[in-house]
């Protein structure tokens, strides 16, 4: 997914005679901190709800309150990674879309993004989740899949998280299984560490029956 596929619809850019009193309106409406602003069309930067509280008169306009605005944007080319990467870095709530010739396509937030994510990453979908601790040296997704493949079960999502001041890293996976004990023994088996796990296990159904039978003798 680029970035054009991201652009939200919901979030209309600013133009450089609005007031800063309308910045701030439209950030509380929008649930944002940060709003693009346009000046005949073009992209002139983006304004942030603490550099106009900073100002003693928001009842002026943005061009006469700021004579630069940074200029953070994202290509409609670049993927989805590249565009959380400039959001984490930067620490942006919404993040404007440019074409190669640098003009205003849209913009998207970081609530849009998360929303896609959930559709598309299969976090919606229903099963268990692990998380394993290893040495970097030692990470082989192939070995990985083999094993969660071996107990008749299927990776459905992953991701990588490392730390600077560590040689490990943490896998977490989301497998199309609810029980994952045999996935997890497994593992063990292979000394993997088992750092954690998300799953419904045998005391989740046991109390789901004792709940039911309650409630069915109530309603007797």
């Amino acid at each position: 997914m680029i970035a054009k596929d991201l652009i939200t619809e919901e979030i209309p850019p600013l133009v450089h005679t609005d007031t800063g009193e309308k910045a701030l309106s439209w950030m509380e409406e929008f649930k944002v901190s940060h709003l693009p602003v346009l000046k005949n069309g073009n992209f002139v930067g983006v304004v942030s709800e603490n550099d106009v509280l900073d100002k003693l008169d928001v009842d002026e306009t943005l061009d006469k309150l700021f004579q630069h605005l940074p200029r953070p944007y994202v290509l409609d080319t670049d993927h989805i990674y590249q565009v959380l990467s400039k959001i984490s870095e930067l620490k942006l709530s919404v993040i404007p879309i440019l074409d190669k010739n640098e003009e205003y396509l849209g913009c998207t937030s970081v609530y849009h993004l998360i929303t896609l994510i959930a559709h598309t990453g299969s976090i919606k979908e229903n099963g268990g989740i692990l998380v394993l601790e290893m040495a970097s040296s030692d990470y082989s997704m192939a070995q990985i899949a083999q094993i969660v493949e071996s107990n008749d079960a299927r990776i459905l999502s992953s991701y990588i998280m490392s730390s600077a001041d560590s040689t490990n890293i943490e896998v977490t996976l989301k497998i199309n299984k609810i029980e994952l004990d045999r996935i997890i023994r497994t593992f063990e088996r292979y000394d993997y560490i088992i750092k954690a796990s998300f799953q419904k296990s045998n005391y989740d159904d046991d109390m789901k029956f004792r709940y039911d039978a309650l409630m069915n003798f109530l309603n007797m």
